[in-house]
């Protein structure tokens, strides 16, 4: 053969490769093409509504097997959608979606969960019922424009009951479980959550920016394995505009997000009062790493709602810049329901309004009560690798008398902060390497705990006549290896006639003027291994 031949013959193989290779691109893409919504009718400058073209853009793929609706740049404006098995919305870089601010496009109402109770309510902006392998994906925005959803819910809906939505509402849900406390549901006007997949698998969002939502932002309920990754939420001050809020999942992964929003940035739930318990479906195994969150009223929260359970919570590698509160975990008498085996560290917090960390078990203030359904329980709860600085008070832990919260750990923490840490009602409590430094008051206080243990504690701010430590009420107590700095009067106040078993041992007190002051209503007296320390007696 010739080196013409030669030649020939070896670019007509490569052109039939080529050709091999397109064919096996054209098949593919014809087994999962993209359908583009503008092909459908919907328009991408905003002049009118896409509803009917992105629905028959789904229906298109929904017949196929499966697909990807897409969105080119541009605007749309549209009223909800609803997802379907196997298709994924791709919003790309450059479009905005923005949904309709006239409420009559979100009906009729269908089942939905709202702040854990189960109702028929407005559609959401994005919704799927028993689906599975769905997704919301892009570069691009999605707008509620929620601000006429705000001014109704609270303005109108707080003077009367008789709007349209309203009346509908109560029609459709005569039999639904109450709260115990009225509130939002008897009102009837439940503004819809932005993106509310129910009762579905295999749940991805993915690098979109959401803003100005109606309500809660991104709240899966029911679901299994949940990805949430890359995605920016910006809501303005506003109510209950939470960011990200999973309810009675399983396999949840929430990671690099950035989150400003007007109520709390990351919530875990499962269920409000009697309906959770109901439903009895936990929040369970998820992660929450490497997000950012600024305005909000907290950082990571975890309740009010938790009837169902909440537990096995990993929370690492965050920064809270400006929330009001950082690791939030609350409830109250009514609520029922367990929280457990939580870890959080790698945490860094700054300028935070209110606590640093706070377990609140009376949220709602109630009187003690017998132990039953209703009473709730925080346990195995731990903190380590904690940096707060520019925040109001350092930890608040409030147990019930008849429910103390139990087996809390703290490791490796520095906070600086306007008033210290502040433990009551609790059980199992441990604090190793803190320094705290605190403008005034007790850095360390604890009442009503049995079993406690502190070792290497230490605050850089002493104050006057003020004890690094306060015990009140406390039995069982351990504290051992820690070097108070100069300029710290009191080491040790024992306060409560039912204050027994402090043991201190091995501590450096050489900077100390008073070690231990014991007031009159202690009947026991302190073991102190080691050296003797001065002791005073009030």
């Amino acid at each position: 053969m010739n080196t013409k031949q030669s030649l020939f013959s070896r670019g007509l193989f490569f052109c039939l490769i080529c050709l091999l290779a397109l064919t096996a691109v054209t098949a593919q893409a014809e087994k999962s093409p993209y359908y583009n919504v503008l092909k459908y009718g919907a328009k991408n400058d905003g002049s009118k509504k896409a509803t009917d073209a992105i629905r028959k853009a789904i229906d298109a793929a929904v017949k196929a097997g499966g697909g990807t609706v897409y969105f080119p740049a541009g605007e749309y404006l549209t009223g909800p959608i609803r997802l379907r098995s196997n298709i994924t919305i791709f919003i790309d870089a450059g479009a905005v979606i923005k949904f309709s601010d006239n409420f009559d496009d979100y009906l009729p109402m269908v089942p939905s969960r709202y702040e854990g109770i189960d109702v028929t309510s407005f559609h959401p902006l994005f919704y799927a019922y028993e689906e599975e392998n769905i997704a919301i994906v892009g570069r691009g925005t999605i707008d509620g424009q929620g601000k006429k959803w705000w001014a109704f819910a609270e303005v109108d809906s707080r003077k009367s009951s008789d709007s349209k939505w309203q009346k509908e509402f109560h029609r459709l849900n005569k039999d639904i479980l109450l709260p115990d406390l009225p509130g939002t549901i008897e009102r009837g006007f439940l503004r819809p959550p932005f993106i509310q997949p129910m009762f579905c698998k295999n749940v991805l969002i993915e690098g979109i920016t959401i803003i100005n939502s109606p309500f809660w932002t991104v709240t899966p309920e029911f679901c299994e394995n949940v990805t949430i990754t890359g995605v920016t939420i910006n809501n303005p001050p506003s109510p209950n505009t939470d960011g990200i809020n999973p309810s009675s999942c399983s396999y949840v992964r929430i990671s690099d997000c950035h989150i400003s929003v007007g109520d709390d940035c990351i919530t875990i739930k499962s269920g409000k009062d009697r309906a959770g318990r109901k439903m009895a479906t936990p929040a369970q195994n998820y992660t929450i790493t490497n997000c950012t969150m600024l305005r909000g009223h907290g950082g990571v929260v975890i309740g009010s709602e938790m009837s169902g359970d909440v537990k096995k919570i990993t929370i690492s590698n965050c920064v809270f810049d400006g929330t009001d509160r950082g690791i939030r975990i609350k409830t109250a008498r009514g609520r029922g329901g367990v929280v457990e085996e939580i870890r959080v560290d790698n945490v860094i917090m700054k300028d935070i309004k209110d606590q640093a960390i706070v377990l609140n078990m009376q949220y709602a203030k109630s009187e003690p009560e017998p132990v039953s359904e209703r009473t709730p329980a925080f346990r195995n709860i731990h903190f380590s690798d904690i940096t707060a600085m520019g925040v109001n008070e350092a930890i608040l832990i409030d147990g019930l008398e008849e429910m103390p919260v139990e087996n809390i750990t703290f490791s490796n923490m520095n906070i600086n902060s306007k008033t210290g840490v502040t433990i009551r009602n609790a059980k199992r409590i441990e604090l190793h390497n803190i320094q705290l430094n605190n403008e005034t008051g007790t850095p360390f206080k604890f009442a009503e705990v049995q079993g406690l243990e502190l070792s290497g504690i230490k605050t850089y701010t002493p104050l006057a006549n003020t004890p690094l430590v306060e015990l009140t009420n406390v039995e069982d107590a351990f504290l051992y290896n820690s070097f108070p700095r100069a300029g710290t009067d009191i080491f040790l106040k024992l306060k409560g006639s039912k204050t027994k078993g402090i043991t201190l041992n091995g501590n450096n007190l050489k900077h100390v003027k008073t070690p231990l002051v014991i007031e009159q209503d202690v009947t026991e007296k302190p073991v102190v291994e080691l050296k003797q320390p001065q002791v005073l007696n009030k």
